[in-house]
């Protein structure tokens, strides 16, 4: 996701349903085919997007020997580029980029594992998606329609190419969730277009799918009771009339210098974002990502934009704690007792009858080798993220097929290319030998995530020439590895 707004409250619409009039359940007695199913339609079905093809277009890699064919061009109203080397490997890695904002305007994502994967004989394609807003669903089919289509693009472009042999997946942000989604087992039975992947390398992903929108609810309905103003509904509607009193009790400066309420504001948060940590800190100060928390991701009504019909925002399991002990104190029991929950609509993100969820599920139900990445300082996409995902994939006795790794680094997706391609290497060498190591962070330990050097293990700091130069300040500033 970029930091642009994705949970905007828009007005509630009602659900229309498409459905055969009378039937019943099954075959009458004169041998009448049941009726059609019934499909629910969204605020999302009646919007429309735009390509320009223009912006397809990209050029080659410089600074290097590799040799490659480039494409572009729109499939069922996605635009796509498509690279593959000369000498290629017959391996086709499909990348999933991040969220896109609210605006009609398509656009297409270069990975940043572009010059790894190139030199190594990796063919890669990039999809725009068919629309913007959170829709993984869209991703997901899209990028998959994609991969399906690849040899033609080819052949439409003077190239004969055979079907790959494997096909990858990897992504940022919401393409993270594209990415666990694109390789689970619930995905492989109900997506409309059907890839199996080999492998797959979400990065700074949303890997527990709606339970990213309950943090952002219990986050905004703690910030709103500890400064006086607490809820009593959701969605708040009034959130922009409040927002600026809310900081005001919280911080002095909005967000590195806090009150006494912010202080125990903060402390909710780090617990609600993975525990105690190296890099929290840091990630807290982070401004400009906190802006884009409290100005964007605050305040919805629990359809994520449209994309479902109903609240799915749900804090009623949610134990608010001011400190590092999992004992609840008297005064933590208090504040648990009076704040106001939101509680989602029943069946708010229901299996459907016409393909993926409209929010993809992430289960844990994989049968390929899955290596993520996620930096300890993100509020954004908080660390959480990864150990409900752990859960998941662990309660489904898929434990072995996951490495997690832990980055110090303070935001949204800000590796090094050098720590993307290390864990893309690590889920290919799994993928080609079942008995290869595939290492990884313990993130359900709080001991071992609380302690000074971890995160250490896969953190790389060295820049190379496809880095941010300003990561290197982001990185130096930062406690050191002891």
């Amino acid at each position: 996701m970029n930091a642009r707004p994705w949970n905007a409250a828009p007005p509630m619409i009602a659900a229309v349903l498409l459905a055969a009039c009378g039937g019943g359940g099954g075959d009458d007695d004169d041998g009448n085919a049941p009726p059609p199913p019934v499909v629910e339609t969204r605020a999302h079905d009646s919007r429309t997007f735009k390509i320009d093809p223009a912006t397809l277009a990209f050029p080659a890699l410089t600074g290097t020997t590799a040799l490659t064919d480039r494409w572009t061009g729109v499939l069922n109203g996605a635009g796509y580029r498509i690279e593959v080397p000369k000498n290629w490997n017959g391996k086709l890695v499909m990348y999933a980029h991040g969220y896109n904002g609210t605006g009609d305007q398509l656009k297409v994502t270069t990975p940043s594992l572009r010059r790894y994967l190139i030199e190594n004989g990796y063919a890669w394609a990039a999809s725009s998606y068919s629309t913007n807003f959170y829709d993984v669903r869209a991703g997901v089919e899209d990028t998959n329609a994609l991969a399906l289509a690849f040899t033609k693009i080819a052949a439409e472009n003077g190239r004969t190419l055979e079907k790959p042999q494997e096909f990858y997946v990897t992504g940022h942000s919401m393409g993270g969730h594209v990415a666990a989604a694109a390789v689970e087992k619930e995905t492989l039975e109900k997506a409309r277009n059907k890839v199996t992947y080999k492998g797959a390398v979400p990065m700074c992903g949303v890997m527990g799918d709606t339970e990213l929108f309950d943090y952002f609810g219990a986050y905004q309905l703690a910030a709103q009771h500890l400064a006086g103003k607490p809820a009593t509904s959701f969605p708040t509607t009034d959130w922009g009339q409040i927002r600026g009193d809310v900081q005001a009790a919280l911080f002095t400066t909005f967000s590195t210098q806090s009150t006494a309420q912010g202080e125990k504001l903060k402390a909710v948060v780090k617990n609600l974002t993975g525990g105690e940590r190296p890099i929290f800190d840091a990630g807290y100060r982070n401004t400009a990502l906190q802006s884009v928390v409290w100005g964007t991701a605050f305040g919805g009504d629990g359809t994520i934009n449209g994309i479902l019909n109903r609240n799915v925002v749900d804090t009623t399991r949610f134990t608010y704690q001011f400190d590092a002990d999992p004992a609840v104190s008297a005064e933590e029991k208090a504040f648990n007792d009076a704040i106001f929950r939101a509680k989602a609509a029943e069946g708010a993100n229901a299996e459907r009858p016409d393909g993926l969820r409209w929010i993809p599920k992430v289960n844990g139900e994989i049968d390929v080798p899955v290596v993520t990445l996620h930096t300890l300082g993100d509020m954004y996409v908080p660390f959480s993220m990864q150990q409900i995902y752990r859960k998941r994939v662990e309660a489904k006795g898929k434990g072995a097929l996951l490495a997690q790794r832990a980055i110090r680094a303070p935001g949204h997706c800000d590796f090094t290319v050098a720590e993307q391609e290390a864990a893309f290497e690590t889920m290919l060498q799994k993928a080609l030998d079942a008995r290869a190591p595939a290492a990884g962070d313990d993130v359900l330990d709080p001991a071992k995530v609380a302690a000074a050097a971890y995160g250490c293990t896969f953190t790389v700091n060295t820049l190379g020439r496809d880095d941010n130069p300003a990561l290197a300040d982001v990185r130096a500033a930062l406690p050191a590895c002891p």
